[in-house]
């Protein structure tokens, strides 16, 4: 190395400005550093380390008896065994101590340093540093002081994963002392956690440096769920614990309330739903089963009281789907199996919620040895509530609901929500039972209102009367067919605006006038039309009505010929249909429109006739048939047509029923009557089949209703129609 070079191999002028950096850093850091000849024994200390002892350097006297002497009494034993420790080992020195100034103040000084050795390996000389920590140490109390104050568990790792500082709520939650924890490696002194979120969380943040935040559960003893942030640092991990059970109480409380609201709601929509759809009762209670799993428990079983009060389950449902089979066999076995005091029993006998706390001592072990036991106990519930299914002073059936031993027993709130759910399930069972029999009531009301038809000659005459699916009201539609005096046939179709008993009661005064009014020789649809609209306006009967008005007719000379005449009148009503004996139809239609019933009792009636051969069959019906939501009357009687192109063929009975299936396969909207005539050739006797069919011939009517043929003839003819008459 060339003579202007220093042993650091930089030049003279590059190295001064090292050392004057090096220096400047170190003054501004306010670090003072020493020197100490362990050979000799002196001690020496730059202007900064005499400042920090409150030495000067005559006083200092370059011993380490000046230094020992400033040291705290409490800290000199371990500061001097750090510095022996460092010259034994020939390594390094460090530690924090107090020294008492001669004013009595006490100053913290972080001390560092390092031994070096001879050839021999003998420790010859400790250089290091010193610097005043008394501010860092102030404000560390003062964070200390903050947080041993904290209601939250704070603790802090190293990058070795050692507990450096732990606060009084950390040991509560930790459950060891700081003594135990302090310098103890986390993942020893907890060897359950690894795996844990804890363990996932701390981890990844101590690999990517940024902050986690989450919530989990601490377990037992504490079980708590606690809030946990975890910072990482250049010196480890920081951690701080929240207790937030409360809050997270509150919130499964929040929660499970809406979810018991949900279910209420939703038990209220679709019971209600599915009970008004005609599905039954046992369709109901088979979705409420389905709607209370999981929320209210685990599994449920639904019982039905009999009109006879005898009880029969009648739906089943568990949470898990592997289990369903058994909580239907169990429903299959149990009543016939368990004893007079059960509680589902017990509930149906006094109208009372009761609540179960051990379900198997109450009811496993009371049952018989066998498959009912065994199923039982291999669903093995711990708790139930069972409620009865009371409405209006009646219970009608029972709501058992069952929970696991892993499942906390219903409490007061989820009581009241089963409570809520039972009254409102039964509420609707309930509307839905009067709803029938008044439905019943109102059918059977209409249906006396309409008669069965005659049995004319060589002829069938086939009524049907359907009731809305959806309404429960007696409604204005009406069909009728009779004999006039002179053995003619007159078939009549009618519908009175409104579903009402209104309009039920207008119907029957309607059919009752038509009927006294059509029942006279040589009277004609359109005169019958007439009369009816001007006793209508004399009677005082405030009523609009649709009808139409057809009469069977036949000349000798028709007969001769297989002719049949069909002569009507058509008051705002759908148009009759013609179907042919070679397929064809046709469809009633007069030259222009006419007023309904009830609107102008001047209003001028017209007549139509047609003529056709034997063999064809004519259909009167109300709009319910042709028209909907679903369907214009346009093309609903489009439909029609088709239906009957299709469907001629089959026995008028038959034909009817597959007229209106094929119309409304959901059942009608709006009631439907209808009224059919199938004329069959002179001469071929209608054979009795199930007493339903009786034999024809007789008399038959002229252009004017006059009969042809004998009137005993015709009296014999009349009586019960072919077929079940009215709402068949």
């Amino acid at each position: 190395m060339s003579p202007d070079r220093l042993d650091d191999g930089l030049p003279d002028r590059e190295s001064a400005a090292v050392r004057l950096r090096q220096e400047l850093a170190i003054e501004a850091a306010g670090i003072g550093s020493f020197d100490w000849d362990l050979v000799t024994g002196r001690l020496v200390w730059d202007d900064r380390l005499l400042e920090i002892f409150g030495y000067d350097r005559a006083a200092f006297g370059d011993s380490l008896e000046a230094f020992a002497a400033r040291l705290h009494p409490d800290d000199a034993a371990r500061t001097l065994e750090a510095l022996q420790r460092a010259i034994e080992t020939c390594g390094e020195y460090e530690a924090e101590f107090r020294i008492v100034l001669p004013s009595g103040e006490t100053r913290w000084v972080q001390g560092r340093g390092r031994a070096l050795a001879d050839e021999r390996g003998t420790a010859v000389r400790l250089l290091g540093a010193g610097y005043d920590t008394t501010a860092q140490r102030h404000a560390d109390v003062r964070v200390a002081r903050v947080l041993e104050a904290m209601n939250a568990a704070f603790f802090a790792l190293d990058r070795e994963w050692r507990f450096t500082y732990v606060n009084a709520e950390a040991e509560r939650v930790l459950g060891r002392p700081r003594e135990e924890l302090l310098g103890g490696v986390m993942w020893e002194l907890y060897p359950a956690a690894p795996g844990s979120d804890f363990e996932e969380n701390y981890r990844s943040a101590a690999a990517t440096g940024e902050e986690r935040v989450f919530e989990a559960h601490y377990p037992a003893p504490l079980d708590a769920w606690y809030e946990v942030r975890a910072w990482p640092g250049p010196d480890g991990l920081s951690v701080y614990f929240l207790d937030v059970t409360a809050r997270r109480a509150a919130q499964d409380r929040a929660q499970s309330s809406a979810e018991r609201l949900a279910v209420i709601a939703e038990v209220s929509a679709m019971t209600s739903e599915t009970l008004t759809a005609g599905q039954g009762e046992e369709a109901a209670l088979q979705r409420l089963a389905e709607a209370v799993v999981p929320v209210l428990g685990d599994w449920v079983i639904v019982s039905l009281a009999g009109e006879d009060g005898r009880m029969r389950d009648v739906a089943a449902w568990h949470r898990e789907p592997a289990a369903r089979p058994l909580v239907a066999r169990y429903a299959d076995l149990r009543l016939a199996s368990i004893q007079a005091d059960a509680p589902v029993l017990r509930a149906l006998a006094s109208g009372r919620t009761l609540t179960v706390d051990d379900v198997g001592a109450t009811v496993g072990r009371t049952l018989p040895p066998g498959e009912v036991s065994d199923v039982f106990w291999a669903l093995d519930p711990r708790s139930a509530v069972t409620l009865p299914l009371s409405a209006r002073g009646r219970t009608l059936g029972a709501l058992s609901i069952y929970r696991g031993a892993e499942r906390p027993m219903a409490d007061a709130d989820d009581v009241a929500a089963a409570q809520e759910v039972a009254s409102r399930v039964a509420l609707a069972m309930d509307n839905a039972r009067l709803y029938e029999q008044q439905r019943g009531l109102a059918e059977g009301l209409q249906r006396s209102l309409l008669t069965d038809p005659p049995a004319p000659d060589s002829a069938e005459i086939v009524v049907r009367y359907r009731p809305a699916v959806e309404v429960a009201e007696v409604g204005g539609d009406w069909y009728d067919a009779f004999l006039q005096p002179g053995g003619a046939a007159v078939l009549v179709i009618g519908d009175v605006v409104g579903h009402d008993t209104a309009a039920a009661a207008a119907m029957g005064q309607l059919r009752g006038l038509l009927r006294g009014i059509a029942y006279r020789a040589g009277i004609g649809p359109a005169q019958v039309l007439s009369d009816l609209d001007a006793a209508v306006e004399g009677l005082g009967i405030p009523t609009m009505a649709t009808a139409a008005v057809a009469r069977v007719e036949q000349t000798p000379e028709q007969r001769a010929a297989g002719l049949t005449s069909l002569r009507w009148s058509n008051a705002g009503h759908p148009p009759p249909l013609l179907l042919h004996p070679d397929g064809r139809v046709e469809e009633l239609l007069a030259d222009r429109p006419e007023l309904m019933l009830g609107v102008d009792p001047t209003a001028r009636r017209t007549e139509s006739v047609v003529t056709f051969r034997r063999g064809a069959t004519v259909l009167l019906y109300t709009d319910g048939l042709v028209e909907g939501r679903d369907l214009p009357l346009d093309d609903g009687i489009a439909r029609l047509r088709s239906a009957l192109a299709e469907l001629g063929s089959l026995p008028l009975e038959e034909f009817c029923d597959a007229v209106i299936g094929r119309l409304r396969p959901s059942g009608p909207q709006d009631d439907i009557a209808l009224v059919a005539i199938r004329l069959h050739p002179q001469g071929q006797r209608l054979r009795a089949s199930g007493g339903r069919h009786r034999a024809a011939g007789g008399p038959v009517a002229g252009p004017g209703g006059s009969p042809t043929g004998t009137r005993a003839a015709a009296q014999r003819e009349r009586g019960t129609a072919p077929g079940r008459g009215v709402g068949r």
